[in-house]
Order: C-alpha cells, then structure tokens, then sequence
C-alpha cells in the first residue's frame, strides 16, 4: 500500500460525513419495528427512569439475551430526550454509524499510510445498503456502539510501536465494547495477529501484552453465556446439526457474504440458506477458502497485511457462524465490522492497479492516476448510496419490514409469525388469524413455532368469536 502521509483535505471529510448522512439520515422518520424494539424500548422498564433500581438493573441484568448495559444506558439517555419518539433513537444510531466511519477513516489511514485506501474503505462502510439493518433498526444499537469502542481500541494498539499508554486505553476501549456487546471478546485476538505478522513480535513477546484483555473477555463471556440459551426467533433448523455440517454450512455462507459486498442484492431481515443437498457447493466453497489461505499465508513475508486482513475478517464473524449454536445461520448486520476488510482491500487493489510504474512516472502528470483514482472510488460509494436508497424503506416500520420479508423469505414460519403480529396490531385481525393458519399448511414450523401459532390462533380467534356473539 502507498505510504502517502499527506492530510486529507477538509472536504474529504466533509464528503465523507455528507455521504453518511444522506444514505441513511432518512432512517430518523422511521418507526419502531416490533422485532425486538418492544424488549429493548418500548416495553424495558429499566429505560423509563433514572432510579437507583434501575441503574442496578442496568448493570447487571440481560436484556433479550444480551448482557450490553452500556447500550441500554444509551437508550435511557435517548428515553431521557426523547421520550417513546423514534426519531431520536433513530437519529442516534445514524450518528453513530457516521463516528464510526470517521474511526474506519482514521484506522485505515493509520494501517495503510494512503488518504484513497481510507477515505474509499471509510465511505463504502457509511453507505452501503449491508449496514441498513444495523442502523436503520434502532435494537442493533449494541453492534454500532460496540463498533465504536472497538475501532477506538484497534487506533490505539495497532501501531507500529505502542507502548504502555497505547496499552491502557487499548484495555479502556476494550472494556467499553465488551459492556455493550459481547462480539468485542475477539479484539485481544486480531491485536495478538497484528503484533505476530505485522510487527513481527515473537509470541513470547506478544502474548503477554494480551493477558489482561484476555480475562477481561473471559469474565464477559461468563456473564453473557448463560442468558443465549434462549432460543426464541429466528431459524432453528442448524440447532442440532453436527459441527462439521456447521462448518461446511459456513463455507458456503461465507461466500454469499462476500456476493452480499460485492452485488447487494435480494437482502432481508431473515435468510434461510440451503443446508442439504449442498455438498457440491460445499465442496467447491471448501476448495476456494483453502485456495485463499494458501495465497494468504505464501504472502505473509511480502504482504502481511493481507494475511492480517483475511484472519480478521474470519475473526470478527467467527462468533456468528454457528460453532456456539445462535437462533440464525446468517444476518446482514454481522457484517457490519468486516466489512471493512473486504472494502479495504477491494480500495488497496485499485490504487495498486492503477498506479503508474515507476518508469514511467515522469511521462504523465500525476494528477491523472490520482483523479481516476478517485473517480472509481467516488463511483462505488455512489452506486451504494443509490442501492441503499432503494432498500432503506423496507425498515420504515413493521408493515414495510415484513411484507418484505414475506415476498423474500415468506417460506421462514417466524416470518408469517411477525407478519401476522404486525396485523393483529394494527386492527386487521381476521387477516392476522388467516396468515397463521397457512402458516400451518404452507410451511413447516418446527415443535416451538407450531406451538406459537396454535396459541396465537386460540386467544385471537376466542376474541374474534367473543366480539361476534350478541349482547343480551
């Protein structure tokens, strides 16, 4: 990568905020969704007062399976302000996700030494339509406040010579993000990655730096394990499957990931993706990451770099994939953090393929590799605030959300399920009663959504016949 260390200009940052807020600033007209949002706004008692008992609360109870009391403290705040208004929430989400891609410009920046390699990872992070779920759905606050945490800590440790004040405010950041999503217990692990092959540290040398982050994921996970036990929502299919079916499953799943980032389409609030019949994909996904490795790992003398990015990638998702069995096999909002690696390497190939040879430098004015540079890389976040601009109404509010989900994916039980809750509560209950019902006959719930929809499908329909019966 270029080791440029120039400034970037004032309007670079301006276009880079300014591109964040029109993809997503619209978001703040949007409504609450009921997935999630009741647990985590509108029916959380802990947010509704500043009351010792609720700060308590906030401090050591779960919330939806969640142990995250820094982002339930944000939505206190935001109730403070607020109040039950879903702008202001929305709004926060949106500001935060525009910290975090000024945190993405500077980190990259910092790693790469080139102004294009950042500012084009940094806008592609702020307007590409994959980060729609994890902003324009206010309970995904825990994954960009965690975000913002994360990136803080990555600045402050990934250089080439951190020394102890580096390391304190590595831990500091590292405990923010932990409180407000559990995902953050892999940072120690991407830091460990950079000081082996980057800086080239002995592990004898790096591994101790990393102790202390360490126990302090470990207590973390010790606190959040118990509370994902709950298996409510989703898909549960993969519940029971064995670790090598997960792991052929994620082979595949890995690559529609990297569709997703390339051509952002067909995206939804719930997948399910193929997992049978698949070994043929399987196998050729397989063959195709085992390529990659050997690519990355025969580089990792010249190009460390790239080593580190592929690791990181794989690390920021590892705790998603299934080996500690959650409700879904895949989401867009796990996307949200690498991402980055994807957007930074797509961003570093171009500015190596379109840099002129040494030899041939005095020959052509250097404003032109520079200005197509940037032409390229202005076009991509273009074409994605275009994308997202499309899909960002579908999360406007639950009618929108499901009914989408519905033409996408209406084969998922719990699809239906929250199709048929969004009617029954904005009154049209005889046509909630009657999607449950070929929900019954057209797909096929497992033991726990068919036990849902039987009960959902007895208290409406005695509620319905209770209205019909005459008064005497």
């Amino acid at each position: 990568m270029s080791t440029n260390n120039q400034r970037l200009h004032w309007s670079a940052w301006g276009l880079l905020i300014v591109a964040g807020l029109v993809a997503f600033w619209p978001s703040v007209w949007f409504d609450f969704v009921n997935w999630d949002d009741p647990s985590y706004i509108t029916h959380n008692e802990l947010i509704k007062s500043w009351s010792p008992q609720n700060l308590g609360g906030i401090a050591t109870q779960t919330v939806t399976r969640n142990y995250a009391p820094l982002t339930i403290l944000s939505f206190l705040i935001d109730h403070t302000i607020w109040g039950m208004k879903p702008g202001g929430y929305h709004a926060t989400n949106v500001l935060l996700h525009i910290l975090n891609g000024v945190l993405v410009l500077l980190l990259v920046r910092q790693i790469s030494g080139s102004r294009f390699v950042a500012w084009t990872t940094a806008a592609l992070f702020l307007v590409h339509p994959v980060q729609i779920e994890t902003v324009a759905w206010i309970s995904s606050r825990k994954g960009i406040l965690s975000a913002t945490f994360m990136l803080a800590a990555l600045i402050a440790r990934l250089k080439k010579e951190p020394g102890e004040r580096a390391d304190l405010w590595y831990i500091a950041f590292l405990s923010a993000a932990l409180l407000s999503k559990a995902l953050a217990v892999v940072i120690p692990a991407i830091v460990l990655a950079w000081d082996l092959w980057v800086r080239r540290q002995k592990f004898a040398d790096a591994f101790p730096r990393q102790i202390i982050p360490g126990l302090l994921c470990v207590l973390l996970l010790l606190k959040t394990i118990a509370s994902q036990n709950s298996v409510m929502g989703g898909v549960r299919g993969h519940m029971e499957f064995s670790i090598w079916k997960i792991i052929g499953i994620d082979a595949t799943i890995l690559w529609t990931y990297i569709r997703m980032l390339v051509w952002p389409t067909d995206l939804c609030v719930l997948y399910d993706p193929a997992v049978d019949g698949i070994w043929k994909s399987v196998v050729a996904a397989s063959l195709a990451w085992i390529a990659i490795l050997a690519f990355l790992w025969k580089k990792r003398e010249s190009n460390p770099l790239l080593l580190w990015a592929g690791f990181t990638f794989f690390i920021l998702l590892f705790p998603v994939l299934n080996f500690f069995r959650i409700t879904t096999l895949m989401n867009d909002r796990y996307l949200y953090l690498p991402c980055i690696l994807v957007f930074g390497v797509v961003a570093a190939g171009l500015h190596r393929l379109l840099s002129v040879p040494e030899e041939l430098r005095s020959q052509l004015p250097g404003r032109i590799t520079s200005t197509s540079r940037w032409l390229i890389g202005g076009t991509l976040v273009a074409a994605a605030i275009f994308a997202t601009a499309a899909h960002l109404p579908v999360w406007q509010n639950p009618n929108t959300l499901w009914t989408h989900a519905m033409e996408e994916n209406g084969q998922i039980p719990v699809v239906r399920i929250q199709m048929a809750l969004t009617k029954y509560d904005s009154g049209h209950k005889r046509e909630a009663v009657r999607i449950l019902q070929r929900a019954l006959s057209q797909t096929e719930p497992d033991e726990q959504d068919r036990e849902r929809i039987q009960n959902f499908l007895k208290e409406w329909q005695q509620e319905l016949a209770g209205r019909t019966l005459p008064r005497l």
